[in-house]
């Protein structure tokens, strides 16, 4: 038998007693926040303090991938840090090795997001104060997926992210809503993610009322380093070569600045679509294979450089 974390005989951690019962609690549920990161530069400190505004200061983890960049100096959270992944293949070890930390984490929380350092979930801010705010609404829930949009610079219009700005979507005004980033991030239960965390073995949907928004593609020069980054990892270590990573560089870039090129068109010609998709897309986009659930659609790339292509509404920008 795998080893899980815990005796035999411990229970199963999922959803337990209502926060309210606890005397310690200021009533809401305890949620902790967990990425893994290797070199991901300026925006993983805007990360850890966007998850410390939506839970609180000492909820926030991050597994250092053995970063040589400096990003996981002196981080306000707890940091843990690994040696070189070189005991089995990159992707088993990274899904293992978060799945397990959320399993020992619900030992002490009610639920655990998982978001990678450019990932920002946010709750729809009309219906709910914070993410604990959200989890509390869906106490009892067992995991609850995000609507995903891929944040998009617009190269000859916008200028280079400032990462000391008081926002960061401020600097930013469009997105593509992409089915396959719509993960299931945040979990009540002990069920393992999979397939680069789009999937985990437990039902789930995307929830209309939690959005993540990912930075990826939000600064072409950062997205020029990580994918280099990246490319050289696929290409040199044998990570993740079956997902982007294995791209070349000026083709991940090119995909940019051809949606950007293609979102003037879209806005000149009135052809931006909706932000929310309706319910019936959003019924479709989970499929169920086996004993796991993951999100699907194209990959990123290429739907990037698609329409259509969405304005993100102020009052979402003012949350990253």
């Amino acid at each position: 038998m795998r080893w899980r974390g815990r005796r035999e005989d411990a229970p199963a951690p999922g959803p337990g007693p209502a926060a309210t019962d606890r005397p310690s609690s200021d009533g809401l549920p305890r949620v902790a926040a967990i990425t893994m990161t290797r070199d991901s530069g300026p925006v993983l400190r805007r990360w850890v303090e966007h998850y410390q505004r939506q839970l609180r200061a000492d909820d926030v983890f991050v597994v250092d991938d053995h970063s040589v960049d400096g990003s996981t100096d002196d981080l306000p959270c707890t940091v843990l840090r690994l040696p070189y992944l070189d005991k089995y293949t990159f992707e088993p070890s990274r899904m293992g090795i978060l799945s397990g930390l959320a399993t020992s984490l619900l030992f002490a929380y009610d639920a655990v997001l998982l978001a990678d350092a450019d990932e920002f979930v946010v709750a729809d801010p009309a219906k709910h104060d914070s993410l604990r705010h959200f989890a509390a609404a869906r106490q009892g829930s067992a995991v609850a997926g995000v609507l995903g949009y891929n944040v998009i610079h617009r190269v000859d219009v916008e200028p280079p992210l400032d990462f000391a700005a008081p926002s960061l979507l401020r600097q930013r005004e469009f997105a593509r809503f992409t089915p396959l980033m719509c993960k299931p991030a945040l979990k009540w239960v002990d069920a393992d993610w999979a397939h680069a965390s789009h999937g985990i073995r437990h039902p789930f949907e995307p929830d209309p009322e939690l959005f993540m928004f990912h930075l990826k593609f939000a600064d072409v020069d950062q997205l020029r380093l990580l994918a280099e980054q990246r490319h050289q990892a696929a290409v040199v270590e044998g990570r993740a070569v079956k997902s982007g990573w294995s791209r070349p560089t000026d083709e991940i870039v090119e995909a940019l600045r051809t949606a950007a090129a293609q979102i003037a068109t879209a806005e000149e010609q009135g052809e931006l679509g909706r932000f929310r998709p309706g319910p019936k897309k959003i019924a479709a986009i989970v499929q169920n294979e086996g004993d796991l659930w993951r999100a699907t659609g194209a990959g990123q790339h290429l739907a990037l450089a698609r329409p259509p292509y969405v304005r993100i509404p102020d009052e979402l920008r003012d949350l990253v």
